[in-house]
């Protein structure tokens, strides 16, 4: 039995925008959080707007959801709407002489998320008390095209269609090693003296980016005696006396845990990069954010780069 099309007069932007939810999150359930929904109401509508489309719109496997030919139109043409809309919101609103408000995501690397942003977000945040951020720590790259975050601060230059990104500075990143683990191994004398010693890093095959492979700038194929995805699981197993550790200087919170080692030999820079999706880049709310981050990095150059 064939299923009737519907009308595209009873196209639901509703509808669309749960579209564009399961089509960024890749699942139905996550979905369904997100928007404060059960499961059985996405589901049901998700039907009605592939009756209304004409086709199907992902692919169930069960890894998850994959999005067809058709949803990537669709969803090109729905995410236009969706910029329009909340560009209209605003201009109602009062356009820029309103107070900036709402729910800004921003995404980044969990060190500088943790041990950086997050502290100086406090002054900030009590000049604009309508606005909310969503600070998402991720260890990979951030697909901001399709709206997993409305900001991503990064290491590196991203790229992707519609994509505004500005260079936002640097930081620097030295050696260190906790009192203990420098009385029981000694204090290494130079860069040839580091193959002697034990090093905490990043898990190998699960680095999903380049920008975070900074050991290497220093030492070639150094004895890992412990290695984890998490930057702040490294700093504490280096704390403990595990073995050396290379980390930017804004994750580095006690000076009495961790000292640095060869500060003037062992030193790597790294980039910092804004992005916003195009769109987006005039919204009031999504402005502010962008300013905010880009004084306070620029501030903070001096501190940022060392030395330790």
């Amino acid at each position: 039995m064939t299923t009737k099309k519907l009308p595209l007069s009873d196209l639901d932007w509703d509808d669309l925008r749960l579209f564009l939810q399961i089509h960024r999150m890749g699942s139905l359930a996550q979905a369904a959080r997100q928007l404060r929904i059960d499961h059985s109401t996405v589901s049901r509508r998700l039907a009605q707007l592939e009756l209304c489309v004409g086709g199907a719109l992902f692919e169930r496997r069960r890894a998850g959801l994959k999005a067809t030919e058709l949803a990537h139109v669709l969803a090109t043409q729905a995410d236009a709407m969706e910029a329009a809309v909340l560009s209209l919101q605003e201009k109602l609103g009062g356009g820029s002489e309103r107070e900036p408000s709402g729910t800004v995501r921003v995404a980044m690397m969990e060190g500088i998320g943790t041990t950086f942003v997050a502290q100086n977000l406090e002054p900030f945040l009590r000049d604009y008390t309508r606005l909310q951020i969503e600070l998402v720590t991720s260890s990979s790259v951030v697909n901001v095209s399709r709206r997993e975050a409305d900001v991503f601060v990064s290491f590196f230059k991203p790229e992707g269609q519609g994509l505004t990104c500005a260079a936002a500075g640097t930081f620097a990143l030295y050696l260190y090693a906790s009192p203990l683990y420098l009385e029981s191994h000694g204090t290494p004398t130079d860069l040839a003296d580091l193959t002697n010693h034990q090093f905490v890093g990043y898990i190998e095959d699960l680095v999903q980016l380049e920008a975070v492979r900074w050991l290497d700038d220093v030492v070639v194929r150094p004895p890992m005696r412990f290695q984890s995805n998490s930057m702040l699981a490294q700093r504490s197993a280096a704390e403990s006396g595990l073995g050396l550790v290379l980390l930017p200087k804004f994750s580095v919170t006690d000076p009495e845990k961790l000292v640095p080692v060869l500060p003037d030999q062992a030193k790597v820079t790294r980039d910092l990069w804004i992005s916003v999706h195009y769109d987006l880049q005039y919204s009031t709310r999504i402005r502010v954010v962008l300013d905010y981050l880009q004084r306070l990095m620029a501030s903070q150059q001096d501190w940022l780069n060392g030395p330790p």
